[in-house]
């Protein structure tokens, strides 16, 4: 049976949330799996006040409604042990690559902390599940484990399910490697600079992923059309796009 070869720690997490925008909503419970090259596992699990109310949509899905946290700490005043109980470790998860890892790197900029991305390796579980079956959590999970997945969305049922479900894989398909570097390339969707794929690389070039100047290299754009960054800039994206936009501006600007 093949095992994960791991350099460094790896880290698979899970988040409930008020809702499904990046920009808006916010993490009501994180729950963290860590598991160590030498095969040891931590734990740990958080419930966050979300600082807004939970709707019913939400709160219906994963059991978690306002009086649940209402003396449970901000984000903000727990986002230094979460990071530190990251630490350097490379991450993976469920659908991870759309929505956790751009939600959780969105709390931590908007507490003024950066989680340091540029380094990390990342695995969506999901996109494996998806090029080989194409199922759900619940059906990855009694797939590959031969297990039904009790207490769904529930964030620490599923980050456990998760990491379940990625050993089972590099067993199950002999093409899979067993090492973050090969499960990382496997799993990823596209050369995005940003969490929200508003920026993608093509040929070492930023080009926009979007609007009226899909497919044009970022900075032919911001140097012609000045205005365009400023009306990113005030408008509802990502911190995190806003962040790797001002970075390429700024390059532009020294230049």
């Amino acid at each position: 049976m093949k095992e994960l070869e791991l350099k460094r720690p790896l880290v698979f997490f899970d988040l409930e949330t008020t809702g499904t925008n990046i920009a808006k909503d916010r993490i009501v419970e994180i729950a963290i799996v860590k598991l160590t090259p030498d095969g040891e596992t931590e734990t740990k699990t958080k419930r966050i006040n979300p600082g807004m109310p939970i709707p019913e949509e939400a709160a219906s899905i994963h059991g978690i409604h306002d009086e649940d946290v209402k003396d449970c700490p901000a984000f903000k005043d727990v986002a230094n042990e979460i990071k530190q109980f990251i630490g350097d470790a490379d991450l993976a998860g469920y659908n991870s690559d759309r929505f956790d890892v751009p939600l959780l790197v969105e709390e931590f900029l908007r507490v003024g902390l950066d989680l340091g991305m540029e380094n990390r390796k990342k695995i969506d579980v999901q996109t494996i599940f998806h090029k080989m079956e194409k199922r759900t959590l619940g059906a990855a999970y009694q797939f590959y484990c031969n297990k039904s997945l009790e207490n769904a969305h529930s964030a620490d049922a599923d980050a456990i399910a998760t990491f379940e479900v990625l050993k089972a894989q590099i067993n199950y398909y002999e093409e899979l490697k067993n090492d973050v570097d090969g499960l990382s390339k496997f799993t990823k969707r596209g050369d995005f600079v940003d969490n929200g794929r508003r920026i993608v690389l093509k040929k070492g070039v930023e080009v926009f992923n979007f609007g009226k100047f899909k497919g044009k290299p970022v900075r032919d754009v911001l140097q012609k059309e000045p205005q365009y960054y400023d009306w990113i800039m005030r408008s509802d994206f990502l911190l995190d796009t806003k962040q790797k936009l001002s970075k390429i501006y700024n390059e532009m600007m020294l230049k």
